[in-house]
């Protein structure tokens, strides 16, 4: 039997000097900045940069995170997909608010939306539908997400059903139990890591006369 080595979880850090933001780096909205990281963080090579940790909550306050993936970014808010069925969907339903996180951790920088949520117009869920490979929409029709299943099995033998279901149409339809949620901002953080634990944390955050920056401490 091969020994294991204790992690020294006190003793793990990191000097983060890789970068700086002043709020004269910041963009004139907070979507085009997001947008700027979002394309820094492609060009660099990281892995999955859209990908984003969704936080919510159910009536009893009671906390749930997972990652999604970004798939719209506008003026309105940051669009994501899912099952309307989903763990995720019953919270949204109920709360109407979430919080989402862009973790860029090898670019020493993070990004933090905060705010309410609506439901995605059928016309902008069935163009983004269209745009998915044809395994990925069987998929979303097969799978009855966040639900206990008995096994691997089940979800195999629910995905042979639908190929079959839809093995002469040229086009899958979109479930009805599926689609987008867009996340309304009322606070979007950017964050970049300095040295010394005095990180950069600039906010936009939506008043009653518009947007306006904050520095946050750290």
């Amino acid at each position: 039997m091969s020994e294991t080595t204790n992690i020294a979880l006190p003793s793990m850090r990191v000097s983060y000097e890789q970068g700086s933001l002043t709020e004269s780096d910041l963009a004139a909205t907070w979507h085009e900045q997001l947008q700027l990281w979002l394309d820094q963080a492609t060009g660099a090579g990281l892995p999955e940069p859209n990908a984003m940790v969704l936080a919510t909550a159910d009536t009893q306050g009671r906390p749930s995170s997972r990652t999604v993936l970004a798939k719209g970014l506008d003026e309105r808010g940051l669009v994501f997909f899912t099952n309307y069925t989903s763990a995720k969907s019953h919270d949204l339903m109920a709360t109407r608010y979430a919080s989402a996180t862009f973790p860029w951790f090898a670019m020493q920088r993070q990004a933090h939306v905060r705010g309410t949520v609506e439901k995605v117009g059928p016309e902008e869920t069935a163009a983004y539908w269209a745009s998915r490979p044809r395994g990925s929409q069987l998929g979303a029709w097969a799978s009855p997400q966040s639900r206990a299943v008995s096994g691997r099995s089940t979800l195999e033998s629910a995905l042979n059903k639908v190929e079959r279901q839809f093995a002469e149409a040229d086009r899958v339809p979109v479930p009805p139990h599926w689609g987008g949620w867009r996340i309304r901002p009322e606070e979007v953080e950017f964050w970049q890591g300095r040295r010394d634990r005095m990180h950069d944390r600039l906010r936009f955050r939506l008043g009653r006369d518009g947007w306006e920056v904050q520095r946050i401490a750290p």
